[in-house]
């Protein structure tokens, strides 16, 4: 292993190697992603609900809950309800 500066160069390297590999990764996936948005749009849902949606199903129960709640007493305190 080769050392400069006490950082051991290869294993450096190594990490910057799979760090740009999954980068290239991600942005094919998003790219796949925005695809599929499109898609979607094209037979007329909303993307911007969708991305509610699955922000919403990424959240555990009680903490979706929680956020409606809040959100239903702003409402009321502003008189949206």
């Amino acid at each position: 292993m080769t050392e400069v500066g006490g950082i051991a160069a290869d294993q450096l390297a190594s990490y910057v190697e799979r760090i740009e590999r999954l980068e290239e990764e991600k942005a094919n996936l998003m790219a796949d992603i925005k695809e599929v948005y499109g898609e979607a749009k094209a037979l007329g849902y909303d993307v911007k609900i969708l991305r509610q949606i699955i922000r919403l199903r990424k959240m555990e129960d009680h903490e979706r809950t929680e956020q409606e709640e809040i959100l239903e007493v702003y409402k009321r305190a502003l008189g949206m309800s």
